[in-house]
């Protein structure tokens, strides 16, 4: 290396700027394996403590993203489009959104992640379904895209090397919370799909990484800002993060939910988020002129199954079993249902995502470490959302359990639920618009 690492580190630590050629070098290095672990997570603790300015964070990202292959779609002239969600508890909006998008004409190249801490991960959701596999290679990927306009894959080998092993590193170091750490994974792999066009959903909440408004609209800016400074066209709604979204939460659970969107039924958030970032992707897209457009053609194909109908050749295509679409009891299904209910009268005023998560997490619907298997079958279906009103008795959840962590989670599980005398005040779906 021709970079002194040790002094790079110090510069950072005491407030100083990093050179373009010196992140380019260090990025670089560490993927080769040339730079210890234990100097990068020197380097990740500083630059959680002191940030990266505009042109530092460009180029990192920049030089993360290029760690390896970048897609290219030239057989693809459309615009193609991509959603990421900064994560949050029931957040199954990608496996509805993708294929209502596409069905409208507009590409969607989706590499997906796994669960991470208390937050699902669309890849968990999709490995529910039989047969399917998400470890597509990317020239199989882009194929599929010109066949059908959309692949649900996960980070290849060769996508974004950079991110896999910096992401690693900080869950383990304490840096996962930085910003600017948090916008450069999430835009590495992102642009590396071969995108034009991105609309974010960055949650705000007890369930969400940023806990703030405050903190999602500076995260949501700086996402935006590396995208337009990479020629892409980028788009943000900060959405509320304060329940689980939809009536579930585990894998198998949220591709029900989502077949049940794309059939035209499923619990309002669910399609509200649906048709709200869905509009956003075509009219980034230029199939549509306004949101309002948007909005009803997301309606048209959640309705008259073109989404569902895609969903099926996409499964398919990816060697799962395309029938879960027409009788979802093919998905995995718990051996065990045990229901808890609301102990007095009044108005459900909250249900905390996270102890959902907990307790999901307690039967085995996500991990506690890395190398924990998914059980896809398990998981929480919620009987009621904030705002209902309830007597003594009637059922507020149901955990679905393999014999495995049920008596914690059904203790867990019983404190989500805050019931109050009056009803709460309504919340909004969408907190901002960037």
């Amino acid at each position: 290396m021709h970079i002194s690492l040790p002094s790079m580190i110090r510069r950072k630590r005491d407030g100083g700027r990093l050179e373009s050629e010196e992140i380019r070098e260090l990025i670089g290095a560490y993927t080769a394996a040339k730079v210890p672990d234990y100097q990068m997570a020197a380097m990740l603790m500083a630059v959680l403590f002191r940030g990266l300015d505009e042109e530092e964070l460009s180029v990192w990202t920049d030089a993360m993203l290029h760690s390896g292959r970048v897609m290219s779609h030239a057989g693809v002239p459309e615009i193609k489009v991509d959603k990421h969600s900064t994560g949050g508890v029931g957040d199954k909006i990608s496996l509805c959104l993708a294929p209502a998008v596409a069905a409208l004409g507009v590409p969607v190249p989706m590499v997906s992640g796994r669960g991470l801490g208390h937050t699902g991960g669309t890849l968990d959701k999709l490995e529910s379904i039989p047969g399917f596999e998400v470890n597509l290679a990317a020239d199989r990927a882009c194929r599929m895209l010109e066949e059908c306009g959309l692949f649900l894959i996960g980070q290849t080998e060769d996508l974004a090397p950079a991110d896999r092993k910096l992401y690693a590193l900080r869950d383990v170091t304490g840096t996962v919370e930085s910003i600017p750490l948090i916008a450069s994974s999430i835009m590495s792999k992102k642009l590396a799909e071969g995108i034009d066009a991105l609309v974010l959903d960055v949650k705000v909440g007890d369930g969400a990484f940023m806990r703030d408004l405050k903190q999602a609209r500076t995260l949501a800016k700086t996402l935006i800002g590396i995208g337009e400074a990479s020629g892409k066209s980028v788009v943000a709604l900060i959405t509320d993060m304060t329940a689980p979204i939809g009536l579930t939460v585990g894998n198998a659970l949220e591709v029900r939910e989502a077949i049940d969107v794309m059939r035209g039924g499923g619990p309002p958030d669910t399609v509200e988020l649906t048709r709200e970032l869905g509009a956003r992707m075509l009219l980034l897209g230029a199939v549509v002129d306004d949101l309002d457009a948007g909005k009803e053609a997301i309606d048209r194909v959640l309705r008259d199954g073109s989404a569902l109908e895609l969903f099926s050749r996409v499964i398919e295509l990816q060697g799962g079993d395309p029938d879960v679409c027409a009788d979802p009891e093919k998905l995995p299904a718990a051996s065990n249902r045990e229901t808890i209910v609301a102990r007095r009268q009044g108005y459900v005023a909250r249900i905390n995502p996270r102890v959902v998560a907990a307790a999901a997490l307690e039967v085995g619907a996500g991990r506690k470490v890395k190398e924990d298997d998914v059980d896809p079958a398990t998981g929480i279906e919620l009987a009621v959302r904030p705002g209902d009103p309830v007597t003594a008795g009637q059922p507020l959840a149901v955990l679905h359990h393999n014999d495995s962590g049920d008596t914690e989670a059904l203790k867990t599980l019983e404190t989500a639920f805050e019931i109050t005398d009056a009803p709460p005040k309504p919340a909004s779906l969408i907190r901002d618009r960037i």
